[in-house]
């Protein structure tokens, strides 16, 4: 510590309360005219310490429990929306056309989907599955089977 402007005892126990309120040592320090270092020193001295290894592990274990509830959700909504894309496919379907020499526009209802909207609407539905399973994958048992593979070879006899 400094020689030439020794540490008083209050400003010791001032350490130690601003501490205990929470507040880090640069903080103290700013608050206290020190050094960090020599805010260190005395947290030292005190037996205390500005380490927070066990609050940041804590957190970040938090986070990651957040970001994994949010995936399994997203990946539920993607799946969500692959099924409702499958379902228009076989839905009355309105088709038109914009066009010819007076620009005239045309429609008409269709039972279901034209084939191209149904390939369109598959490959959109697909990517939403590709997706969905890539944040959420199924379980699969100790051979790699999914869950429900598992399930079927189960009752086919299959061992």
């Amino acid at each position: 510590m400094a020689k030439g402007n020794p540490v008083t005892d209050a400003e010791r126990e001032r350490v130690r309360q601003l501490h205990a309120e929470g507040k880090g040592r640069n903080q103290i320090a700013k608050e206290l005219g020190r050094s960090g270092r020599t805010i260190s020193e005395i947290a030292s001295d005190l037996g205390i310490s500005f380490a927070r290894a066990g609050e940041v592990r804590a957190a970040t274990e938090v986070r990651q429990a957040d970001l994994a509830s949010m995936r399994t959700e997203l990946a539920l909504k993607l799946t969500e929306d692959a099924m409702r894309l499958r379902e228009r496919m076989w839905q009355p379907a309105l088709v038109y056309n914009i066009g010819g020499k007076d620009n005239d526009y045309n429609d008409h209802l269709m039972p279901e989907a034209p084939a191209d909207v149904k390939r369109a609407l598959m490959a959109t539905a697909g990517m939403a599955i590709d997706r969905s399973l890539k944040l959420s994958p199924p379980e699969s048992d100790t051979e790699g089977l999914a869950a429900v593979d598992a399930w079927l070879k189960g009752m086919m006899g299959g061992s």
